[in-house]
């Protein structure tokens, strides 16, 4: 089998930011697939999956009720490597394209008080598992550390 294009980035040289991962052309339309990678791989220690898991019910809240980008939004879920998550949008896209939209969720994350979306048993198969302080530290880190004054070389993949 051939490996996966996931598989050929060099995950050594890898820093947080973020990537276009995949185009693909669905009918006449593209969908993008972008990699918001939050920690340096096989360096920082991983997120847990409980700030993981309610990072994703937050991101995926604000940005499926986003007024220009919630008609886009396909998915947003973690990297099974807890190193980051996937946004999916149907468009063609650029990683600066979607810069401030990151902001933008991040920041919602960041300030998020009062329950997390879907938290419930009735909503979610594993609501107890839930961080909602460390999902905000996370996001601070990545808006301090990242996204506020992002380089050109965290926007594209390293050779």
């Amino acid at each position: 089998m051939d490996k996966i294009t996931s598989f050929t980035i060099d995950h050594i040289k890898l820093q947080p930011g973020v990537y276009v991962s995949r185009k693909d052309k669905i009918g006449d339309g593209v969908i993008t697939t972008f990699d918001i990678r939050m920690t340096s791989p096989n360096e920082e220690p991983v997120m847990n999956n409980a700030e993981l898991h309610t990072m994703e019910h937050l991101a995926a809240t604000f940005l499926r009720n986003h007024k220009e980008y919630g008609s886009k939004t396909l998915y947003w879920g973690p990297m099974g490597c807890r190193t980051g998550n996937y946004l999916l949008l149907n468009g063609d896209f650029q990683s600066s394209d979607i810069v401030p939209l990151m902001i933008e969720t991040f920041e919602f994350i960041r300030d998020f008080e009062g329950e997390v979306p879907g938290a419930s048993a009735k909503d979610c198969g594993n609501y107890l598992d839930m961080n909602l302080g460390m999902a905000k530290y996370l996001a601070k880190k990545y808006l301090d550390e990242v996204l506020y004054d992002i380089t050109p070389d965290r926007l594209v993949y390293p050779e």
